[in-house]
């Protein structure tokens, strides 16, 4: 889905840029062309100067993305998830980050959820990067305490994993 999207745009690197900050930070777009996180309208500028594109490069991209009715149905019902990584450290948390080899296999978050729920570990959130919206998909797993040594070797055996890292 984020290749059909951004061959949309493909003319544009500058409107691909916006597009792909839309869809990380989960910002929609109103029926005005603005756009919004939930109810609160973010200035163009804002976008502009996050993107590291002109002001107009915004408006023209909002305007692209009303007048295709697939577009419009994706941008208008997109919306963010409130994170705790970046509060991990302040709230005395644990980040697993797990890197796979394919993304598409089934059972991944399955697979390692089990294994911390086996270990006793309480799973605070968990987030699972789309593998259509990113290049390299992650799996962020946020715990009420690190990751014992053993759990984390027993982790990085498994098939699918490609990388482990805790912070």
């Amino acid at each position: 889905m984020f290749d059909e999207i951004m061959e949309k745009f493909e003319g544009s690197p500058s409107q691909q840029a916006v597009i792909r900050l839309l869809l990380e930070r989960g910002f929609s777009v109103n029926d005005e062309g603005r756009v919004v996180s939930g109810g609160i309208e973010i200035p163009n500028t804002g976008i502009a100067r996050e993107a590291d594109v002109d002001r107009r490069v915004v408006d023209s991209t909002t305007d692209a993305i009303l007048a295709d009715e697939d577009l419009r149905q994706i941008f208008q019902n997109i919306s963010a998830i409130p994170s705790l990584m970046d509060l991990a450290p302040v709230l005395n948390l644990s980040v697993l980050t797990v890197e796979v080899a394919d993304a598409d296999e089934p059972g991944i978050v399955a697979t390692v959820t089990s294994k911390l729920a086996d270990a006793d570990i309480s799973i605070r959130q968990t987030i699972s990067e789309d593998p259509e919206f990113t290049d390299d998909p992650k799996l962020y797993i946020i715990t009420d305490e690190p990751v014992p040594g053993d759990l984390l070797n027993e982790l990085s055996s498994l098939d699918f994993v490609r990388r482990i890292t805790i912070a």
